[in-house]
């Protein structure tokens, strides 16, 4: 057996410890739990965030920053290019694009940014739209509504 098959065996099943089992096994008479005390009885829980007098971490530490994650709008988004796989002159919903992939579920918000190109005439309808990606829908023959 060479070194690299022994390391992915040991390890593998950690032995439970076994208490009040004598005190040859380390886990003797009081069994890890100290002398007397609330800690020492069964459903002794402690609080985390109680250190004992110390003055608590998240008391010690600064607060600063502002996350704007509750507020942000959030919207799935589909390029340009993307756009190509549906046919000439056909009229692209967010239905569509749910249907087609582009998108996750057809709850959400939709915005079409502007990346590639569009050469096929399409009636795209989204939430919100880039202001390249309108230009290039509308370069193209097409019309970009907003929903």
């Amino acid at each position: 057996m060479l070194n690299h098959e022994i390391t992915s065996i040991v390890g593998k099943n950690k032995v439970r410890k076994r208490l009040g089992r004598g005190s040859g096994s380390g886990h003797g008479k009081t069994c890890g739990r100290g002398h007397k005390g609330a800690g020492s009885r069964a459903g002794a829980t402690s609080l985390t965030l109680c250190e004992g007098g110390q003055m608590p971490l998240f008391r010690r530490l600064p607060k600063q920053g502002f996350s704007n994650y509750q507020f942000a709008k959030r919207c799935q988004i589909v390029n340009v290019s993307q756009l190509e796989r549906f046919d000439d002159g056909a009229e692209v919903t967010v239905e569509q694009l749910s249907d087609a992939g582009l998108i996750s579920g057809s709850g959400g918000k939709v915005k079409i940014l502007g990346k590639g190109e569009l050469s096929k005439k399409l009636c795209v309808s989204a939430h919100k739209f880039s202001r390249s990606a309108e230009e290039k829908i509308a370069a193209s023959g097409g019309t970009a509504k907003v929903i």
